[in-house]
């Protein structure tokens, strides 16, 4: 018994001793590891208030056409929106026995694959651009819900020459971030913006390389007007996206 109570006083003792004893001093954070820490933060936070400030703007705007749309039609007329200033283009049918000059042309919108697709700036160079290559491409106005899907589910960027996809914000500000544009959104901003910047955003993005539309194309060597598939077909652009994103 004596000896049972011995040992129990040892234990006791012991872990009193090491209850009372001081803790081991923790190793310091290294300070640029702290700097590294807040910095990211910082970009997380400027992020994410960059989104919300767009998300405010594509609804101001799209309230905007709601209310001039409904003046009009209260006014006994017809709202006319504005042209459109950017247009999704791509290739739809091969090149052999081509025109040099539609070859060259598709080269220029490095369309260089059947169902690759890329954003084109509408000016009076690339309407007449569209016109030379128009039975082997179909183009429109693409949205902002098609813009998304685009970029978000199959965007690609070219960085040294090679197609990587996007991974991260990172990857968007170490090229772009010389004009301001450091993520996803702020990438997304400028091609439904036609900013200030659309040439580098757009061309920073590798050509999509999208799928067959559901159910196959209608007749390729028809106008769209006319029932088939090349040409302009406007805001009809985004369900043939939806087929193929």
């Amino acid at each position: 018994m004596h000896v049972t109570l011995y040992f129990s006083v040892r234990r006791l003792l012991n872990v009193d001793n090491e209850a009372i004893m001081p803790d081991k001093k923790l190793p310091a954070v290294p300070e640029t590891v702290l700097k590294n820490a807040k910095t990211r933060h910082a970009k997380r936070i400027d992020v994410f208030k960059r989104a919300e400030r767009y998300v405010k703007e594509y609804r101001n705007k799209e309230a905007d056409e709601t209310r001039l749309q409904r003046d009009a039609k209260k006014e006994g007329g017809y709202y006319v929106p504005s042209e459109p200033k950017l247009a999704f283009v791509m290739r739809i049918r091969g090149i052999n026995k081509v025109a040099p000059k539609v070859r060259k042309v598709l080269q220029l919108f490095r369309l260089r694959q059947i169902n690759n697709g890329v954003f084109i700036k509408l000016n009076k160079a690339t309407i007449n651009m569209l016109r030379i290559c128009e039975p082997y491409i179909t183009w429109g106005s693409p949205n902002l819900k098609s813009i998304r899907e685009l970029i978000y589910k199959r965007g690609f960027v070219k960085i040294q020459g090679k197609r990587i996809p996007i991974t991260s914000n990172t990857l968007i500000e170490s090229v772009l971030g010389k004009y301001n544009i450091i993520c996803v959104e702020d990438l997304i901003h400028e091609i439904v913006t036609v900013g200030p910047n659309f040439k580098y955003a757009s061309n920073f993005l590798w050509p999509f390389k999208l799928n067959t539309p559901t159910g196959g194309w209608r007749k390729k060597t028809n106008h769209f007007v006319e029932g088939g598939d090349f040409g302009c077909r406007e805001d009809k652009i985004n369900p043939l996206l939806r087929k193929m994103v």
